[in-house]
């Protein structure tokens, strides 16, 4: 078992917003990380979650009132769901860069 990144998978509609369609940025940003370290991002499970609500997957692991997204679920328990705590974690648990300051 690992650390498990869960993110929204891009290209979603919002009823509230007809005929636009739209992607997360926090979860783009991890994207985009994931992608400039490939090797790294191996070494974690992600998964891509659809936008609708209930998000019945992370509603299961961790209750409705956490299903923002992007999320990181650890693997001995409990979840980071900043975005800046993520990519703290990222780095300090499995050898991302740092964002440079």
């Amino acid at each position: 078992m690992t650390d498990t990144l869960y993110l929204l998978q891009p290209g979603f509609t919002d009823p509230a917003f007809p005929g636009e369609t739209f992607y997360c940025w926090h979860c783009a940003l991890m994207e985009g990380v994931l992608a400039s370290f490939p090797e790294l991002a191996a070494r974690i499970d992600v998964r891509r979650i659809a936008w609708p609500r209930p998000r019945l997957e992370i509603v299961e692991l961790l209750g409705e009132e956490n299903q923002s997204l992007p999320v990181l679920v650890l693997e001995e328990g409990g979840f980071i769901n900043d975005k800046d705590a993520i990519l703290s974690a990222l780095s300090e648990r499995h050898g991302f860069p740092l964002p440079h300051p």
